[in-house]
């Protein structure tokens, strides 16, 4: 018997090309059993049975009758039609040569016992580039005995006829009795954990990611969306972990049916490291095998054991245009609702969900408005799936400032009403770029001028580092073309830990703060390994240092914080908080062997204190090497007018921190609106102790970098840094294309307008 003519066949038999046969996941399913990929056995009755079936009967007139002058639009008509056919399709009696192949292949599948098998439907048209039937018909699990796996296989063909399957086939132009189905019945998978995964971003069409959806138990309840999956996301590249967010869940699919889950496990990882890792790569296996087309896979975990129970092509992505962008669309004469302080470009448009507290952040969905009086650390997964962020409170260098710039994602932050004048599921736009909020959604697309594209394999000698704060991100942020971290800020990670310093101290937890920090730098320092991090001890004003937990029992209030007890004037007051920062740093160094890991010192008012840190430093064995490196942040006039007595002192190189830079040259605070209109980076006060800065060092060949925020606003400002021979910028993750670009036209630029100095030339190749 020829294959075109069976009515079962072997998995073994079947390959990608037989998808008139067996359909599209039957075909799937047979192409990864041949080619080694772990896919439980099975057989399939193929698209000859159900034709011969439906011929040998009344059903072919039956199915003719009902839907010949079907209106599907008609919900109860569409309804009556799909329940008269299944009815008829269930009640016709199967073919008994059939029934006895059926018998006989189930018994040589299970051996000498019966065995649990998944019974699949599988049409003949599915999972075509134009078509996607995935879903439209029914899966059986967890059936046994061969009377009732012929009984389910009747099922699968009725469910062609479900209403939403017929609907799709009238709307797609596909004729009713040229879609066959095949039904697959496979050896069940009694999955300790399962679920989806997707060898493309399906939310960002990011081809560089694998997207891993993963819960306790058998996967319907993921495939139907009664679950909430953890989701994990590995870089292809780099075969790491990029992100993953965790769902509490309290009950599961077994063979027993729903059970409860333990409380004890109802908010671990669902899926182990090692597991995520092998599953990505068993993914990239199974898409390479199909020509690098994305692939759609339900998956498995049984007995330590990962098993793919199908997959398919994604036919729901997106075409991503780098040439489009999201403006605001001023001629719809958009109305302000709320203006506060622009934390981060971009413009979004979504549903407003306020989140009142962390454990109100599963009510926010993919593209919706996250608004909150203000963020932290907990609300990080939530604002991964928001389109945009819209708080209360906080200023330009806030958590919910500085996570949407490491995101992309627009931000207005300081509205001071929006959680009490917006409502949930209330439509509005975001700009983050010049701190407005539309009612409505006001956006349309415009073009970008492709002119900003860097010319592929172009290199800057200037190198390219990324701002980074928050630990979750370390990974997903390496996956940038990056040189590294040009600043860490401590700040949000010991805010992550729950309570002041001294309060670990107090309570006799060192450890515990010392092993929490060295946990989290770790992220960033593997996740960039080899290329630098430079991570910046604590530099907490002293009322950010209150809010913490207990933190009012240590710390007194003061009239002008910015220039308050802060940055290595703690360190030298308080030993014991910074030796807790030191030992963390050197477990990172020595015994994880990061030697990646780098160390800035913020807010050095004077010589003296620069020169009694480090000595402090030593004491408690973290010395400047020609493998560690000490920076120094200029951020302080004394800084630009003593820098060479502070380059003599002993540092590898200086940070510009522009921020603080421009609030102590001018005299002013951008935070107040009073005066936040006189603070500009651009003004030729600072401009000319950028130079002077920049300049300075490459006098006494020590690296100097800028990273504030100025480098991501002014582009101007890079092209004067790069001229004066700056050697590194230090920008936000949501501007690294835009400022790399710069970079590379200012270096061109200067080597074009410096033929004649061979100088000039040398220095640029020798950074």
């Amino acid at each position: 018997m020829s294959k075109k003519t069976a009515r079962i066949l072997w998995f073994k038999e079947v390959r990608k090309t037989d998808i008139p046969l067996v359909g599209g996941k039957g075909a799937n399913l047979g192409e990864m059993y041949v080619n080694d990929i772990p896919v439980p056995n099975g057989f399939i009755v193929t698209a000859k049975a159900y034709f011969d079936f439906v011929e040998s009967t009344s059903l072919r007139q039956k199915i003719l009758t009902e839907l010949s002058s079907l209106d599907v639009n008609n919900s109860a008509k569409l309804q009556k039609a799909s329940k008269n056919i299944q009815t008829a399709i269930l009640a016709a009696k199967m073919l008994p040569d059939l029934e006895e192949e059926i018998k006989l292949t189930y018994h040589k599948l299970c051996g000498e016992h019966d065995k649990l098998v998944a019974v699949r439907s599988s049409a003949t048209a599915e999972d075509l580039p134009d078509a996607s039937f995935a879903g439209q018909q029914e899966t059986y699990l967890n059936i046994k005995g061969y009377k009732d796996v012929v009984k389910h296989v009747q099922k699968c063909w009725a469910s062609l006829f479900e209403p939403r399957a017929i609907f799709y086939r009238t709307e797609k132009g596909f004729g009713h009795l040229k879609v066959g189905i095949a039904v697959p019945v496979q050896l069940m998978v009694q999955s300790e954990v399962s679920g989806i995964m997707f060898t493309v971003n399906p939310v960002t069409n990011n081809r560089d990611d694998v997207s891993i959806e993963a819960a306790f138990g058998l996967g319907q309840p993921i495939v139907s969306g009664e679950l909430t999956p953890d989701q994990y996301i590995v870089g292809k590249k780099s075969g790491k972990i990029i992100s993953r967010h965790i769902e509490k869940q309290t009950w599961q699919l077994t063979q027993s049916g729903k059970t409860p889950i333990s409380k004890a496990y109802q908010e671990r990882q669902k899926l182990s490291d090692t597991y995520i890792k092998a599953l990505a790569q068993i993914g990239m296996q199974v898409e390479k095998h199909y020509g690098g087309l994305p692939q759609d896979i339900e998956w498995g975990l049984e007995g330590r054991k990962l098993y793919i129970v199908q997959s398919r092509p994604v036919t729901t992505l997106k075409e991503h245009h780098e040439d489009v962008e999201i403006v605001v669309d001023t001629s719809k004469s958009p109305k302000v609702l709320l203006e506060g302080l622009a934390a981060s470009p971009g413009v979004a448009s979504g549903p407003v969900k306020i989140v009142n507290k962390p454990s109100e952040i599963t009510k926010v969905k993919m593209g919706d408005v996250l608004v909150a009086v203000m963020t932290n650390p907990d609300y990080v997964p939530a604002m991964k799936r928001a389109a945009a962020i819209l708080t209360d409170e906080g200023g330009r260098t806030s958590h919910a400032a500085i996570v949407s710039r490491e995101l992309g994602l627009p931000a207005v932050v300081g509205s001071d009403s929006a959680t009490k004048m917006l409502a949930d599921g209330e439509v509005i736009t975001v700009d983050g770029a010049r701190g407005k909020v539309y009612e409505g959604d006001v956006t349309k697309k415009q073009k970008v001028d492709k002119q900003d594209a860097l010319p592929d394999g172009a290199k800057t000698a200037t190198r390219i580092y990324m701002n980074l704060a928050e630990p979750e991100l370390a990974a997903e942020m390496a996956e940038r073309d990056v040189d590294g971290v040009g600043l860490l800020r401590a700040e949000f990670i010991i805010a992550q830990m729950g309570a002041h310093p001294r309060k670990f101290i107090k309570d006799k937890k060192e450890k515990v703060f010392i092993k929490s920090l060295s946990d989290n730098l770790a992220k960033f320092a593997e996740a960039f390994d080899p290329r630098p991090v430079v991570y910046r001890f604590t530099d907490f004003k002293t009322n950010e240092y209150a809010s913490l937990k207990g933190g009012r029992e240590f710390e007194k209030d003061e009239p002008n914080p910015m220039i308050g007890f802060r940055g290595v004037s703690r360190y030298i007051v308080d030993e014991r908080v910074f030796k807790m920062e030191i030992e963390a740093i050197k477990h990172v160094r020595n015994k994880l062997g990061f030697k990646n890991l780098h160390v800035m010192l913020p807010f050095v008012r004077t010589v003296d204190e620069l020169r009694e840190v480090k000595k402090l430093m030593a004491a408690n064995g973290l010395r400047r090497s020609g493998l560690f490196n000490v920076w120094m942040m200029v951020e302080i006039p004394s800084n630009v007018i003593l820098l060479e007595d502070f380059i003599a002192e002993g540092i590898d190189g200086v940070s510009i921190g522009t921020n603080d830079l421009t609030m102590l040259t001018l005299g002013v605070d951008r935070d107040n609106p009073k005066v936040a209109g006189i603070y500009n980076e651009m003004n030729p006060a600072v401009l000319a102790s950028l130079e002077k800065i920049v300049t300075t060092c490459r006098k006494h060949k020590i690296t100097s970098s800028v990273c504030g925020q100025a480098p991501s606003e002014y582009p101007d400002m890079v092209r004067m840094l790069v001229d004066w021979g700056v050697t590194s910028v230090s920008v936000s993750p949501d501007v690294l294309a835009k400022t790399r670009k710069i970079v590379y036209d200012a270096e061109k630029n200067l080597i074009a307008s410096s033929r004649t100095s061979a100088k000039t030339k040398r220095r640029l190749v020798v950074k």
